[in-house]
């Protein structure tokens, strides 16, 4: 089984993919380490990345995937996965990936942005992110409130898996 936590920058995505991965006793990636150097440099000066700077990124991360699923082993890995193109790369026909969503305003991801310490992207960028996003419908992702708690989080998305 493959998880895939998904969203735009701030919604919580390593912290909610981390709590899965412990609870489902498995690793975790972000997909933030398959992006090139160059592409850190440009969302670090506030540039946004465009489809031809992320198709590696993705390719990257749906070898990983492969692998994963190769080995036998459960994944939890957390991806912006913008776009429905973006989410098709990734789970390439493979029922056995799962995209969770996590959902919230623009004014609460904007708060946690300004706070978050030590990442790479610049907090100008969200807004590029929101417009970008194209929210996946309910056939194609569990979809959970960031407004709730973390451990909330992880147990609604445990929880609707289970229905799956």
């Amino acid at each position: 089984m493959i998880l895939i936590v998904m969203g735009v920058s701030g919604c919580g995505k390593t912290t909610i993919g981390e709590m899965l991965a412990e609870r489902l006793k498995c690793d975790f990636a972000d997909a933030d380490s398959f992006h090139s150097q160059a592409n850190k440099d440009k969302m670090h000066k506030g540039i946004p990345l465009t489809d031809d700077d992320r198709w590696p990124w993705l390719k990257a991360i749906r070898a990983s995937i492969v692998q994963k699923q190769a080995d036998g082993t459960t994944h939890v890995y957390a991806c912006s996965a913008l776009k429905h193109v973006y989410r098709d790369i990734l789970r390439d026909g493979d029922k056995d990936v799962t995209f969770v969503y996590l959902k919230g305003t623009a004014e609460l991801l904007k708060e946690r942005i300004k706070t978050r310490k030590g990442h790479f992207f610049d907090p100008a960028l969200l807004q590029s992110q929101l417009d970008t996003l194209e929210p996946p419908g309910a056939d194609e992702a569990i979809e959970v409130d960031i407004m709730l708690t973390p451990e909330s989080i992880v147990d609604t998305v445990l929880m609707e898996m289970k229905r799956r």
